[in-house]
This record gives C-alpha cells, sequence and structure tokens, in this order.
C-alpha cells in the first residue's frame, strides 16, 4: 500500500496539510470563535482574517499514562539526599487537601493556543451556515459602464482611425519580402556581366541575355507597390466595461420591540453580504445607517446594531429620511445608491400605504437597486403586500422572506442574480 504525505508548505513553513486537520479537528471551536468575532467586528472590516484562541483544554491530546506502582529503581542526577540502596516511602495518595494558598486576584486565567485565520479561511467559516463555501469567487450582477479603450491594431477601419507609421513599417517589411529573392538575382546578374564584359564583346550573345534579365528583373522590383491596401493598418478601440467609481449603501433596519437580537443578527448578516458585493464592483463606498421605531435616526454602526432603544413601528419615517439624505448628498448623479431594508413587517397599517406611494413617487426614481427582506417565521405582514405592488412599477425593486439564517445567501443571491439581457 502506498502512502502519500502532502508537505507543501504554506507561509513561514507551515504544512498545509497539518493546517488543514487542525481546522477541521477543532471546527466547533473555530466556528464560535469566528462568530464571536463577526459581534464585535465592522461591518467594512468583516472581510480581514482574524487571530483565533482556543482554550488549551480544548486542543489536549489524549495520552497513555504508566501507572507507578510496584518497586521502581529511579536515577536523579545531583542527589544529595540518598544514597544507593536506601528506601523511599511511597507516597500517600492525595485525599484533595492542596496547602497551597490562594491568590489574591479572583479573575480566572487560562492560557490559550492562538493562531491567525487567513482571509479565505475566515469567510469560508463565516458563511458556511449560509452553505455558501466560495463567495469571494462568485461573480454576481454588477451595474457598469462603458468606456473606449486601446486594443492594437485592426486591418479594416475608417480613414481617421489609419495608423500612418504602423503602415508604412507594415509597407516597407512587405517590400523587401517580395523583392528579396529578384533583388539577389539582380545583384548576381550584374556581376556576371562586368566579369563578362572585362573578356567578351557587348554583342556576346551572354551578355545580351543577361542585359534582358537585369532589364526584367528591375521593372519587376519598380513594379512593388509601394504602399498597399494589405499594408494598411487601423488603430483599435474595444468597449471594455468600467465599474462606476463611487457608490452608496444605505442600511435600513426595523428596531421596535418586535426585532429581537436574533432578527438583527440575519439583518447584518445580510448587510454584510450586500457590503461585500458592491465592494468589488466600486473603488469607494459610503456605508449610512437608519434605524427606525416610531422615528427614525441617521447612527453610526455601532449604535445602528447594538443599541437598546426600541418602541412602535411607523416605516415611512425612516423612509423619509432615506429621501432626504439621498437628495441633500448623493442627488448630483455621479452615485450609485443601493438600500437594503430590514424589517419583520410589523407596521401600522396606515402607514405602509404611505410607505408604497413614498417609494413609487420619490425614492424608486433615485436609486439603482432597492432590496426588501422580510425577517419573519410566520405570514407575511401588511408592509409586505404593499410592497408587492411596486416591482410592476420599478423592476429593480425587489423583496424577499427570510425565515431562519440558512435563507440568508440564497436570498442574497435571488436578490442580485444576473437579469437576462
Amino acid at each position: 500500500m502506498a502512502y502519500l504525505i502532502d508537505r507543501r508548505l504554506q507561509g513561514k513553513n507551515k504544512s498545509a496539510g497539518n493546517r488543514e486537520r487542525f481546522l477541521r479537528r477543532y471546527k466547533s471551536q473555530i466556528k464560535d470563535a469566528v462568530a464571536r468575532a463577526i459581534k464585535g467586528r465592522s461591518i467594512t472590516e468583516v472581510e480581514k482574517g482574524e487571530k483565533v484562541s482556543i482554550p488549551v483544554k480544548d486542543i489536549n491530546e489524549p495520552t497513555f499514562g504508566h501507572a507507578h506502582g510496584g518497586v521502581w529503581e529511579t536515577v536523579r542526577p545531583g542527589n544529595r539526599e540518598y544514597q544507593k540502596g536506601d528506601q523511599i516511602q511511597r507516597p500517600k495518595g492525595g485525599n484533595g487537601a492542596g496547602k497551597g494558598k490562594a491568590g489574591n486576584s479572583e479573575e480566572i486565567t487560562e492560557d490559550d493556543f492562538v493562531f491567525e485565520l487567513s482571509r479565505e479561511e475566515f469567510m469560508n467559516y463565516f458563511f458556511e451556515d449560509l452553505e455558501l463555501p466560495n463567495l469571494v469567487k462568485t461573480q454576481l450582477a454588477s451595474i457598469t459602464d462603458f468606456k473606449q479603450q486601446r486594443a492594437g491594431y485592426t486591418i479594416s477601419g475608417t480613414p481617421t482611425n489609419i495608423h500612418v507609421l504602423r503602415s508604412m513599417r507594415g509597407a516597407i517589411g512587405r517590400r523587401i519580402a517580395v523583392g528579396a529573392k529578384s533583388r539577389k538575382r539582380l545583384k548576381e546578374a550584374e556581376a556576371e556581366m562586368n566579369e563578362l564584359l572585362k573578356t567578351c564583346f557587348e554583342d556576346d550573345h551572354r551578355i545580351v541575355a543577361l542585359r534582358k534579365e537585369i532589364h526584367h528583373l528591375r521593372a519587376k522590383l519598380a513594379g512593388v507597390p509601394f504602399l498597399d491596401p494589405i499594408d494598411l493598418r487601423y488603430s483599435n478601440r474595444i468597449k471594455v466595461p468600467k465599474p462606476s467609481t463611487q457608490a452608496v449603501m444605505f442600511c435600513v433596519m426595523d428596531v421596535s420591540g418586535s426585532m429581537d437580537q436574533a432578527k438583527k443578527d440575519a439583518a447584518k448578516r445580510f448587510f454584510i453580504l450586500l457590503y461585500l458585493f458592491l465592494e468589488r464592483a466600486y473603488e469607494k463606498i459610503e456605508v449610512v445607517f437608519i434605524r427606525h421605531h416610531t422615528q427614525a435616526t441617521e447612527v453610526d454602526e455601532n449604535d445602528f446594531f447594538n443599541s437598546r432603544e426600541s418602541g412602535g413601528t411607523v416605516v415611512s419615517s425612516a423612509l423619509h429620511l432615506l429621501n432626504k439624505i439621498i437628495n441633500e448628498r448623493y442627488a448630483r448623479g455621479d452615485w450609485n445608491v443601493y438600500v437594503a431594508q430590514a424589517s419583520d413587517g410589523d407596521n401600522w397599517d396606515n402607514d405602509s400605504v404611505t410607505c408604497r406611494e413614498l417609494l413609487i413617487s420619490k425614492i424608486m426614481p433615485l436609486v439603482q437597486y432597492y432590496a426588501y427582506v422580510e425577517i419573519t417565521d410566520g405570514e407575511p405582514q401588511n408592509l409586505w403586500h404593499e410592497y408587492t405592488q411596486i416591482p410592476d412599477i420599478h423592476p429593480h425593486f425587489a423583496m424577499q422572506k427570510i425565515e431562519s439564517p440558512a435563507d440568508i445567501y440564497p436570498v442574497f443571491r435571488e436578490l442580485f442574480k444576473k437579469q437576462p439581457k
């Protein structure tokens, strides 16, 4: 039987095979560490790696121990108390009554084993329960512009795009290649005729034949065109996709009393996915956080996810604030505006109608894409029923329902899948 051992090194002389086995063996501890890291990490920093600590007690390996019964002969180097032949009394079994003194500190400490996850490993563990091991390799739909870019030369085009230097270079090369054989023979014939003229008369049949041949070769070389249509080269320009340089991502979340921590965590993962998607399509991204209950406020990321303020639900307050911010900061036309709204769908009945009208008339014409996710394991709420009327008017409005964390990535993929041309 043959055994294949993978000894490929992975940075700082670490074995890739050993690292993979270690990650598989302590998968549960690493997932817990990644979950803890995500809770305290910013959305814009989620793609970075992470230093993971695992308690030493969790990585202890099983060992075989030998009981110290019977008579043992041992050598103690540096012994000053006993001589050879002395008998030592067997130590008595402990009853748990230690004589050591307790420390003054009440803090419980333990030595942890610390190692660092790479960016790819961290993302794989983070998205594992979303059934997405390769998010960073997934191509999603992107909004792109096109620009003209030079792409070498072509043999056809408009006269204004003729590249004179390249055309003349091709013409010279063609004339050299076409006339090389005739030019060589012409040189040889002229040399032969000069030698014959030294010893023969000009009416010699050999000299006459050489003169005819020389005349024919010179005419043939003169007939090679200086510039032929095949020599013409034109500057070639093609359209290449150019990502828009900047985008703004609005995160709108309901923080009313019905939105518990589990729903907020699901919303955070959805926002993270959207940020990762936009980061691959745009060079500059700004993130704006809007949280609302009966009133809406713009907050920073920490307050957005961790503030304990809650109350009733008036979704239109968030949409009014969203419309105001877009018009004041991002209405110049050089920003791609994306909005992600997360809610459990609960809202005042009359306010849901207001939300629908506000989106149709004011907000949707200003945004590139609007994604609404309703996080609930029950029946759709009244806000959902009102929002179902928007996609018929504005196709760039999309909505999906999330019931469990495993639904987050499939829902995200459905919202941002490539549209048929």
